[in-house]
This record gives C-alpha cells, structure tokens and sequence, in this order.
C-alpha cells in the first residue's frame, strides 16, 4: 500500500498543470533528404536561441513558442547541412523542409526494403553492427589506464497543461504565478511548465589497476518543497528512472527496466538493421544505420546510430525513443539523444546524453509529466594518473557542507548549456509557493488522503487507515494516535495511539520517546537516536507487515480461521545509527510478557497433570546490522520504501534471551540472517531471490521459535506463505529461499491478444526447510508446552517441518488494468492438516512502469 502511495504522489502532479490563454507560434511540418527525398528523422528542430524537438520516423515535427522573439527556426542533423527558415510569430504556419547531405561526400547509398524479408543471412548492416560489437571493449572509457572529467547534471519535471477548469479551482487559483512560468516545448509543441530541478556539478575519476572510481560533487541545487515532499527521496526515485545511459553495454536500465542495447551481443537476435547511407564529417567517415525492433511490444530501442568507419567502429552519435507498442505503462514517449566527441586519440567520448520522457495516465490523456535528465561531461584528461590520495576514503565525496549554497558565478561557470529563463525562475517559484497559506492547506488535504496524516504544526494524527479495524478477539475496533513533527522540537519526538475491543473489552495503547543526537526525524535517513517505548496490544503470532500498519482495516478481512491471537506487554529501548545510505546497525532490549488469547492456550504437562500457563516473559538483548550498497528509497510518512535495484541487502541479527533479568524466564541465543537480490535477466524479465536462514540455540517453548509468516488475506504478499494457516509451523532452525520472476511479457508479447492488452507474466516459489530439536518438540519432551490443538477435533494446528518442506508455487499474470497482479498459487506439501487449502487465488495492487 505504501509503495502504491509513493508512486501515486509523483502520478498526481499530473493533474496540477492547467491551460491558460496566451498566442503562440506554431510550426508543423516535415523534414526530407533533397536527394532522395526520403523523410529524415531524429533531426533537431529548435528556435534560434530556444529549444526544441526532434522530428519522428516519418520526419513529421510540431513545435511552438509564446516568445515573439523566436522569428528563426534552425534544422540540423549529423551529415546534413544545417537549414534555418524564417517564421511569422503567433502565426500557425506548416512547411516542408530539405536538407542536403554534408560536403556532399556521399560515397554510397545503400537502401533495404523494409517490406521484404529481412535476414540476418548476407546482410551488410548485421555485419557492421557485428564489428561494433566486437570493438565495444576497447571504445569503454574503461579501457584507458586513467580517465578525469567534469560532469554537469540536471534533472527536471515538467506539467504539461490540463483543463482550464481545475486552474479556475478555488484550491489552485492562487497558484497562477507558478503556472505562468511556461517554456519552450521540449515534445512536440506542447507547453510545459518546469516544476521540479535537482541540478549537480561534479568531478570524476577512473583508475583502471587497480581498479577504482571516485567522484567528487563541487556543487548541488534542487527545488525545495520542505516538509510536504520528500525531495531526497524524489531525487533517489528519478535517479532509478534516469540511470547513467551506456550504449556499450549489453542492457540499459530505463524506467527501472532493462532495455536491450542496439549493439549489445544479442542485439542482431532482436533487431532489424538497415545502412541508410555514409557521409565523412572532420575527416571521418560515417555510416547511418537505423535499428528497429523485430517485436514492437518488447523493451527494444528503434531509432539511428551513426558508426565511424575508421578501424574503431566507434559510435559518433545516437538518437533512438521506443516504440508507442512497447510494454510499458504510463508512459507516452521516450528521446534518449548521446553527442560523441572524438579526443586526441581519435576515439570518442560522449559529451552529452539528453533522456526525455513523457508520463501520462493514459495515451490520450491532456495532462502529462515531462521528465528530463540532461548530462554533459568536458575537460576530459586521458591517462593523466591522478594522486593515490584521489581514489582514499569514499568513493563520492561532497566538497561542500550541507548547508551550503553555492553562488551564482559557480553555476554560470559550470553550467553546460545554461538553464532556460523559464527553469532559472522555479528556484524562487516553489520557494514562493511553499509559503503560500493555499498550498499548506492544499497538501495538508493531500497528506491526509494519501499519507493518512492530519498536521496539527508541532502533532500530526494517524494514520487514519488504523482507526477502524476488526479481529475475532477484539470485535470492533477503533483506534486514535498520532505523533509529534520537527515543529516541536528537532531532538525529541514522541508517539503515542489508544485503541478499544468492544468485544473483549480492553484499553490496549502505545507510548514511545527518543531522542534524535542529529537533529533529524527518526522517521528519515539518516537515523541517529535512541528510543524508549511500552505497548500494550493484540498480535497475531508471527505477523509482522513490513510498510504496513498491522490493524489496517483492509487487513481485518481474512480467510478461513483467524482464532489465534496474543495479548503482548512489551517494553523496548533501542539505539539506530546509520553511516550513510549502505550501513547501519540497531542495539536493543526488549522485555516482552505475551499471553494466550482465541483458541490459543499454553499447556504443559506436569507429573500430577497438565496445566495452563497464563503468561510468558523473556528479557532479550539484540544487535542487527544492515548492509545495503548503492541503497536507494523513498522516504513515506511513516515507513521507509525502498526502490529495488541490482544490489543486494543483507541483514544479520542476533537475539540473547537472558533468564532472570527483568523476569525473563529463558536462556536462548537466536542467530538469523537474511539476504535479498534483484536479478536482470535482460529481455527475460528480472528475478527477486530472498534468502533467510535462522537458528534458536537453547531450550525453549515453541510461542519463542520462528513462527514463520503466513498470509491468511486475499491479497498477494510477497514475503508470506499465501496458502499456509497462522501459526502452522513453528521451528528452531530453518533456512528459506524465495524465488519471484517477472518476465515483462516476454511470452505475452508474441501471443496478439495479450500483446495488446500488455498483460506480463509471472511466476514464484517459495521453499522452506525447518525443524525442531528432540529438547524442544513438545511430542518428544513432556516437559515444554504442547502445540495448541483444535477445540472441536482436539487434533494439532501447529507442526514442525521434520518430514519435509513446505513448498508453494505461483503463476499469475500482471499489469491487468495496468496496475493489477492475480496469481493462481498452488501448495505441494502437507496437504493433510487440518482447514488447508490446497489452490488459492490471490491479488495485489501495484503501480509500476
């Protein structure tokens, strides 16, 4: 629910743009080869001194202006000769356009059918793209000894309009100002107003033996939304969008899929390859070759590159979008344009990578959201060694304190190209806005709706979807908290709620105070404090919902028999620190007095009998360490999102029960580890691998071994057994492996219907081996309590995995409606408990591209 949240904010800006009136230029028209009079694409169409667009397959481009000073419209193209044609302002006009080849040193002009059959079999561009290939190594940057440059970064959302009626809002009419502030077109003449800008100069460094990289940021600017958005985590989630672009390598992550390079070593498997024509530019001769997919639906690049023809087989430029019929949501277009230089060795470098896309809801949608990550590199130093003192100590570095701003005249100098005056004034824009009575109302409203907080300055209360819930134990049951803000003070933050059973009749409530030593919420990164707390409330056993709040109404509906329940006291401290984004660690104690509730009861035998009893307690102390490289999140109200890339995340925990403190009435040591991995798998999808493993050492009752999660809702979890019961299976040791593979409709796509429908395939299995030591199996030692059993069979509802492991397997389909996954989930193995069910169809609900 969270993550559906989080990607629910940045989907909504869609509908903040407005239309309003103004006069505008507009220019549509084609762009042809003069020779052949064959359409050209990907030529630049801009306004002199503004910016522009690129022409489509069939060299058809729109583009507009408001600014009447924008009278020369400019075309040029690598190989052609650049044309510029006058235009009337606030005129609609149409045109077409001829360019005449460079020099004209066209030394041949090769043309293939694209109506015929095509074969990879004699094809002369499968044997120049074959060459690109095998040359990739050597044109990486990293096949030189040392490499420096400095990098210019910026990446921006844009609004497109939406209707005028929403403007004319009494929530939004006060915001005219912002939408007032419109640029230039970057897609197809549409108007667009910049509403978001994260700016970053830095320095780079490469050392190949042994190997290292080091980058040093000199300078950082972005738009400020203060406490309404989350703008590192904004900033994380587009870096995951826009990640650096390498045509040299075999996949390139976009929209946080894999895309398959055109010159990538499968690439003739999946593409067309057509010779458009060679040319000679500086001295160095060039062959145009335009790459398509051969499936249309698949996550495949079409567009152009240009090959050098000088032994290197160097790319000079690219220009390539994807298909309108790839499988992707919300997305309307994507340009990804990368200018190469040629250095003093005479290979090339990239100097400019521009990627653009455009988001929207649907594809006839108004309103749209224009994203833009725009990176230049210059002053390029080939194998000039850096000191060793370079490459020491982390591998980025900012040269400047948090709190630091950088002038004017930095980013004048460092700028490359300068920002727009459009983007240079959403600096002060959003500074105004933030300020604006209006919009602290407008995303107070907003917060409460999606985030589930109502701000109150110092205290907010929620979350709301926790103040109604229902359970066997409790009946109905309502609930109230809430939680102070920075606002009360930067050190200390407290939370607290109170609920009430109408049907057991009990006050359970929560109560915690920490401390934060960095002057930083304890609910975002980075986390430096220390906390005390006391709960009283119910649990299922087993049952802990990462980014979830455990009595969400939505979790109340359950299936089959939800009857056992725990009433828990627990009195926590603990202490959270983090050094940077890839390592942390929690200290902690814990004193937790547990008592039966439901069908649950803890029964022992005795030599007089058996016995019930009322409670346990245990004293624990805990240590945990989280190691997570490259880590990336989104930071929501009150749980942190992760956004999953390739790196893994391993978590290693240890648990000392000590008998005697605080009334702990045990001895156990508990040692668990858990790794999770993201595998790209590149045309076939990607796979999610969890891998756990935990092991008890010391004589314990089985309410203190792994209970092992079990899903008893209708709804798909990942990190839960779908078809096993509550408390099934308890263990002293276990080792689980989670396998879930998506394949983004790499099957689907061949198949007409599903390939229209964009429907993505997905399979899962989850295996998990366990067992429970002779000392603590209740059949084999009298003296531990007995496993409960059912009131009206009187036979067993908790088992051990001694004979065999539990397995469950999945297949289902994604992307129904876009944002809907169903899986038909089987269960292999013990299949003779009681109220199992063997078959089972579950369903969650997920924003993605």
């Amino acid at each position: 629910m969270n993550q559906f949240r989080n990607r629910l904010i940045l989907m909504l800006m869609l509908l903040a743009g407005t239309t309003y009136g103004f006069s505008q230029t507009v220019i549509k028209g084609v762009v042809r080869d003069a020779g052949t009079q064959q359409p050209i694409q990907s030529v630049s169409v801009y306004f002199k001194g503004g910016k522009g667009v690129t022409t489509d397959a069939e060299g058809n481009f729109t583009i507009s202006t408001t600014n009447e000073k924008y009278t020369v419209l400019l075309f040029s193209y690598v190989g052609y000769k650049p044309v510029s044609k006058n235009v009337m302002p606030n005129r609609e006009q149409d045109m077409i356009v001829y360019m005449d080849v460079a020099d004209a040193k066209r030394n041949v002009t090769v043309k293939s059918s694209r109506r015929g059959k095509y074969s990879n079999k004699n094809n002369p561009a499968v044997e120049l793209i074959r060459r690109v290939i095998d040359n990739k190594d050597k044109n990486r940057i990293t096949n030189y000894d040392h490499v420096s440059y400095e990098q210019y970064e910026k990446m921006e959302l844009m609004l497109t309009k939406t209707p005028e009626k929403l403007m004319n809002n009494r929530f939004l009419k006060n915001f005219k100002f912002v939408f007032q502030n419109n640029d230039t077109t970057k897609i197809q003449g549409k108007a667009m107003l910049p509403m978001y800008l994260d700016e970053t100069i830095s320095q780079h460094y490469y050392r190949k033996n042994p190997e290292a990289n080091k980058t040093f940021i000199l300078g950082e600017k972005k738009v400020d939304f203060k406490e309404y958005l989350d703008v590192e985590g904004i900033s994380s989630y587009l870096d995951r969008l826009y990640e650096p672009i390498d045509v040299y390598e075999n996949n390139i992550s976009l929209l946080t899929n894999m895309f398959l390079s055109p010159i990538a070593d499968m690439a003739p498997t999946f593409y067309r390859f057509y010779i458009r024509d060679t040319t000679e530019i500086d001295g160095t001769k060039l062959i145009r070759l335009d790459f398509s997919p051969r499936n249309l639906t698949d996550l495949l690049f079409k567009g152009t590159l240009f090959v050098t023809l000088d032994g290197n087989y160097s790319v000079q430029k690219l220009v390539m979008s994807i298909s309108k019929h790839a499988n992707l949501n919300f997305v309307r277009e994507v340009h990804v344009n990368q200018d190469f230089a040629k250095g003093p060795d005479g290979r090339y470098h990239a100097v400019m990578t521009n990627t653009i896309v455009e988001y929207a809801i649907t594809k006839g949608a108004q309103s749209s959201i224009v994203g833009e990550r725009l990176v230049t590199l210059k002053n390029y130093k080939i194998n000039e060694p850096a000191p060793d003192s370079v490459f020491k100590g982390p591998a980025v570095v900012k040269l400047f304190k948090e709190d630091q701003k950088q002038a004017d005249s930095f980013w004048m100098q460092h700028r490359t190209p300068p920002l727009s005056e459009a983007e240079a004034k959403v600096y002060t824009n959003i500074d105004s806005l933030t300020n604006l009575k209006s919009f602290k109302t407008f995303m107070d409203i907003a917060t409460l709706l999606l985030a589930g907080y109502k701000s109150f300055g110092p205290y907010e209360v929620g979350p709301v979807n926790a103040f109604y819930s229902f359970n066997p134990v409790e009946g109905f049951r309502m609930r109230v908290g809430g939680r102070t803000t920075p606002k009360f003070s930067p050190n200390i933050y407290l939370e607290n709620y109170v609920a009430y059973g109408f049907k057991d009749m009990k006050w359970k409530y929560f109560l915690s105070a920490a401390y934060s030593f960095n002057k930083t919420s304890i609910y975002s990164y980075p986390n430096n404090f220390v906390r005390l707390s006391y709960q009283r409330d119910t649990r299922i056993p087993g049952q802990e919902l990462q980014f979830v709040v455990e009595d969400n109404f939505l979790l109340s509906f359950k299936r089959g028999k939800n009857d056992k329940w725990l009433y828990n006291d627990i009195y926590k401290a603990e202490y959270v620190k983090e050094f940077g984004k890839e390592f942390g660690y929690t200290i902690g104690f814990k004193n937790w007095k547990q008592t039966p509730a439901g069908v649950i009861k803890y029964v022992k035998e005795v030599p007089v009998g058996l016995i019930t009893v009322p409670d346990i307690t245990t004293s624990e102390l805990s240590a945990e360490l989280r190691w997570s490289p490259h880590q990336q999140f989104y930071q929501g109200k009150r749980f942190r999102v992760p956004i999953v890339n390739k790196y893994p995340i391993l978590r290693l925990r240890y648990i000392a029960g000590i008998k005697g403190l605080a009334n702990g009435e045990y001895n156990y040591h508990n040692v668990n580890l858990n790794i999770e991995k993201r595998t790209f798998l590149s045309q076939l999808g990607y796979s999610d691998v969890v891998f756990e493993a935990g092991y008890i050492f010391g004589k314990i009752p089985y309410p203190l071994m792994t209970v092992h999660r079990a899903n008893q809702t209708f709804s798909y979890q990942l990190g839960s057994y779908n078809l096993m019961n509550f408390m099934e299976f308890v263990s002293d040791h276990f080792i689980a492996v989670n396998l879930d593979h998506k394949f983004n409709g790499f099957f689907f796509n061949k198949i007409p219907l599903f390939k229209k429908l964009k429907w993505r395939e997905v399979v899962s299995a989850k295996v998990l081996y366990g067992g429970v030591r002779d000392e603590n199996n209740p059949e084999l030692n009298r003296g531990t309590l007995k496993f409960p059993v059912d009131d009206e069979t009187n036979k067993p509802t908790t088992y051990t995995l001694n004979k065999e492991p539990y397995v469950e397997v999945s297949a289902g389909i994604m992307n129904i409606f876009k944002i809907i996954r169903l899986d038909f989930v089987k269960r292999l193995t013990y299949l003779d408990h009681p109220n199992v069910t063997q078959w089972g169809l579950r369903s969650r609900v997920r924003l993605d591209f």
